[in-house]
């Protein structure tokens, strides 16, 4: 309405009148917030003692709270007040142990000890690019550096087929708790090679 009347430079009631619309409209003001603050308030409430439940079961609690509310309501408030149930965290398998740092096993010999891990980067479109070199720990020399778009436990084992039968098995593969890495794929696979995994 502010924009007809200043664009055409007419009176509210005259910019009420071509529009079509009553001029009691522009005076409304909304009594929702007031009405709804008492029931955000135990809404907040319940939300915190019960932190696993969702706007349908605090819905229940608040009418046996003698709330005459529906779930529609609640649930327009729930999110106007940006609650949210949170999410459950799976837990991880931790294999990792510190004796497996580098500090503690520290390559003896060529051959003892090769680790790997994951490097990102992005292409100029905003693609990733995931890196996978593998380290002679003893020589400090790079066996490969493997670059794709994605690589997965299948393809790591692919790599480590070419790299054994190249410069032989080595007698420990330190990297981290990747999800590539911990494959039972690749763990069967090296230790059906002889190979000990060492987990940081």
């Amino acid at each position: 309405m502010r924009h007809v009347q200043s664009e055409l430079g007419i009176s509210e009631r005259r910019a009420c009148h071509v529009i079509g619309q009553p001029r009691s409209t522009q005076r409304y003001r909304t009594r929702k917030p007031e009405q709804d603050r008492p029931v955000v308030k135990d809404m907040h409430q319940l939300a915190e003692e019960h932190p696993r439940y969702g706007y349908r079961r605090i819905t229940a609690l608040l009418r046996r709270e003698g709330w005459a509310v529906n779930a529609k309501r609640v649930h327009r408030l729930w999110k106007e007040a940006g609650l949210q149930v949170p999410k459950k965290q799976r837990k991880r398998r931790r294999l990792g142990q510190s004796e497996h740092g580098c500090t503690r096993l520290k390559a003896a010999y060529p051959g003892h000890v090769w680790s790997l891990d994951f490097i990102f980067d992005t292409t100029e479109d905003g693609r990733q690019l995931k890196f996978m070199p593998v380290l002679e720990e003893y020589t400090r020399e790079c066996l490969v550096i493997d670059v794709s778009r994605s690589i997965t436990s299948e393809r790591v084992i692919d790599q480590f087929e070419g790299l054994f039968l190249k410069h032989g098995t080595p007698g420990n593969l330190r990297s981290d708790n990747g999800p590539e890495f911990v494959a039972k794929a690749l763990q069967a696979y090296l230790k059906e090679v002889d190979v000990e995994t060492r987990y940081i």
